[in-house]
């Protein structure tokens, strides 16, 4: 990776996502760091950020609100700081523990990896989990749809 830094900071406000023994302790204001993605990802962040904040504040009625934190991958890090993936994107992933991505592109040429096999292997997202179930009126040609209730495990890495 590339320790060039496009001096991208976190939010004065908001808390850090942390791990506990019964799993994430997640505070009213979580940082979460995002990926806004090449090409169509832009306009799909775009769209995203507000679906994903619209549904925080249904749910919590506005006791709970996102801090985002933009970090850097793809075409905008190259621009911006000549690397592909820079180490402080790694860096906010592995810091905050949850975090989204938008769509990247893979460089052609020059031995460059795909970005997205790179934050796998980097960050050991090594399961790639689906869950699987019926939705009632969908129509099926299975027997019994509504016993359909499973997640498949695919390896990521």
């Amino acid at each position: 990776m590339n320790t060039a830094s496009a001096e991208l900071k976190p939010p004065t406000s908001g808390a850090t996502i942390t791990m506990g023994k019964d799993g994430l302790n997640v505070p009213n204001n979580p940082i979460i760091p995002f990926i806004e993605g090449d090409g169509i990802g832009r306009d799909i962040w775009r769209a995203s950020v507000r679906v994903f904040d619209a549904a925080v504040e249904r749910a919590y009625g506005g006791e709970r609100k996102i801090e985002w934190y933009e970090v850097l991958a793809g075409e905008k890090a190259h621009n911006a700081t000549g690397s592909w993936l820079p180490d402080e994107t790694l860096k906010a992933f592995e810091t905050y523990l949850v975090g989204i991505k938008g769509p990247l592109t893979t460089p052609v040429g020059g031995g460059i990896r795909s970005l997205n096999v790179a934050l796998r292997q980097q960050l050991d997202l090594y399961t790639c989990l689906r869950p699987v179930q019926y939705f009632t009126g969908v129509p099926s040609p299975v027997k019994h749809p509504e016993k359909t209730d499973m997640v498949i495990f695919r390896e990521n890495s």
